[in-house]
């Protein structure tokens, strides 16, 4: 059987909703001929032909036993599930094309056999993100839009949901189309420069024309590119490390900022022995919170040898320690944590320098403050000499923080304090719609490049004919972004990532 592919028009099936026990599970189908092929193993076959777009049909997924029925004489069916199909007509579907979406019970068993049913019936089983190839191939979505799918899909807190909706609305898309058609306008008047002579035209044949339009466009695909940290931060999240020494107080903080008892809490030192992480909404951005090991300065070098590893509890302590330091080098943030009731140890002025050096943010929490509250001036005592600012920072600016873990003090206070640390140098969001991948970004960079070394050789006077390819790559570059300009090659690698079923 030939491998699919992109492209091609089988009809396709899917399982729409995640695997596993669930009320109702939905499949999807699409495809030409697609829910005639549906009728071979449906109760009642006629009315799903006949059907209307936008409609839903009641009946049984079925298919042929071997056996014919010895009342009737005619092939015998075994039912496989009571379902609704909804009946989509081209090009009114998400697709553009002819499908149907079925929803039956969600077991496991179930599902299984409805779709072996219609693969059985002829239809194949979708590539990743096929039905939303389907749909840019057919003009119904653009690329944008389309990989707003996928963020929309992978969304873990309503600020990504609502920024991701946002592009699959079209803003995006939109902004890019404005800034392709001034692009296209500049690059025409270029054009016309090189083609007739400037007499005939009644033109000076001075500088670049269309200018105004390439330097408004560079500075929208500026603010553009700009928005790129803050998207990814909402996508993607960022990773927060708990340190401290052994009983600060971090179990208890990574239990209170999830809102529920993940982390053991004891008052013996040294309890958590390894990392423990789970996924938290701060202010709507996706935290990845790690409570760690107790750090010990007395604890340190590489990780005992397999045949060291049954050296008793010290050597567990000291594997957990190791990795804790691991996390650290990685993190986007720390959160360091001080036990209040026994203030700034020699350890903890000693860790906080190795960390000072580090290129993440670290916030400093003295824990514990609702027994032992904070002296008046925590940043001196802090932070290294070295790392200090000429001025004394005014209090609201101070990174230090009282909170008490155990009954909630200064945990909303800290949850801003992570939202700045995190968004410290991105540019505010203002009205206009953000990036929305990667790709996106480069391609925005690669058009501001070609735009700045287009003014850059119109600045020394240099001929037209070498700034007319460098629009040219600009405008082919912003056509890449929504996919008027593509390739094959790109658009696999594009919707190849998506989940299967979108």
């Amino acid at each position: 059987m030939p491998k699919p592919f992109y492209g091609d028009e089988s009809p396709i099936v899917a399982l729409a909703t995640p695997p596993g026990e669930s009320a109702l599970a939905l499949i999807r189908s699409s495809g030409p001929g697609s829910v005639a092929l549906l009728s071979r193993v449906f109760s009642r076959p006629a009315t799903l032909r006949k059907a209307a777009g936008n409609s839903v049909v009641y009946g049984w997924i079925r298919r042929p036993r071997d056996a014919v029925s010895r009342k009737t004489g005619t092939r015998a069916w075994e039912l496989i599930d009571e379902v609704l199909v909804s009946v989509y007509r081209a090009p009114r579907s998400y697709t553009g094309e002819e499908g149907a979406d079925i929803t039956c019970h969600g077991g496991t068993a179930t599902v299984r056999a409805v779709l072996e049913t219609l693969e059985a019936a002829g239809f194949r089983e979708s590539l990743p993100g096929e039905f939303s190839f389907r749909a840019f191939m057919n003009g119904k979505l653009d690329l944008t839009r389309s990989e707003s799918v996928m963020e929309l899909v992978r969304a873990k807190t309503g600020a990504a949901r609502e920024r991701a909706a946002d592009r699959l609305a079209g803003r995006l898309q939109g902004d890019i189309a404005v800034m392709n058609r001034r692009l296209v306008e500049a690059l025409a008047e270029t054009e016309l420069h090189l083609d007739y002579d400037e007499e005939e035209l009644g033109l000076s044949g001075e500088g670049l024309p269309g200018r105004e339009l390439v330097e408004d466009t560079l500075q929208c695909l500026r603010n553009l590119a700009g928005s790129w940290p803050g998207e990814r931060l909402y996508q993607e999240g960022a990773l927060a490390v708990i340190a401290g020494r052994p009983n600060a107080g971090k179990s208890s903080l990574f239990n209170a900022l999830l809102g529920e008892d993940r982390s053991i809490v004891t008052a013996v030192p040294g309890t958590t022995r390894d990392w423990i992480e789970a996924l938290v909404n701060i202010r709507g951005i996706p935290l990845r919170l790690v409570d760690t090991a107790g750090l010990r300065e007395d604890l340190q070098g590489p990780p005992p040898s397999a045949a060291e590893e049954g050296g008793g509890l010290d050597r567990a302590e000291e594997i957990g320690i190791q990795r804790s330091r691991e996390l650290l080098d990685r993190a986007d943030l720390v959160l360091y944590v001080i036990d209040g009731t026994q203030g700034l140890r020699d350890e903890d002025k000693a860790l906080l320098r190795t960390h000072a050096a580090l290129p993440h943010p670290l916030i400093l929490l003295w824990n514990k403050a609702d027994i032992a509250p904070p002296p008046e001036s925590l940043l001196p005592e802090f932070l290294p000499p070295e790392s200090l600012p000429p001025e004394p920072l005014p209090p609201e600016q101070v990174p230090s923080l009282p909170l008490s873990a155990t009954t909630g003090e200064g945990l909303e206070q800290l949850c801003g304090a992570i939202e700045t640390a995190l968004k410290g140098g991105i540019p505010r969001r203002g009205s206009e719609t953000g990036l929305g991948s990667r790709r996106q970004k480069e391609l925005v960079d690669r058009a501001c490049t070609a735009l700045e070394e287009v003014l850059s050789l119109a600045g020394r006077g240099e001929p037209l004919d070498l700034l007319a390819p460098l629009l040219r790559e600009a405008v082919n570059a912003l056509g890449e972004i929504t996919g008027e300009v593509s390739t094959a090659d790109i658009l696999e690698a594009i919707f190849s990532k998506f989940c299967v079923g979108k």
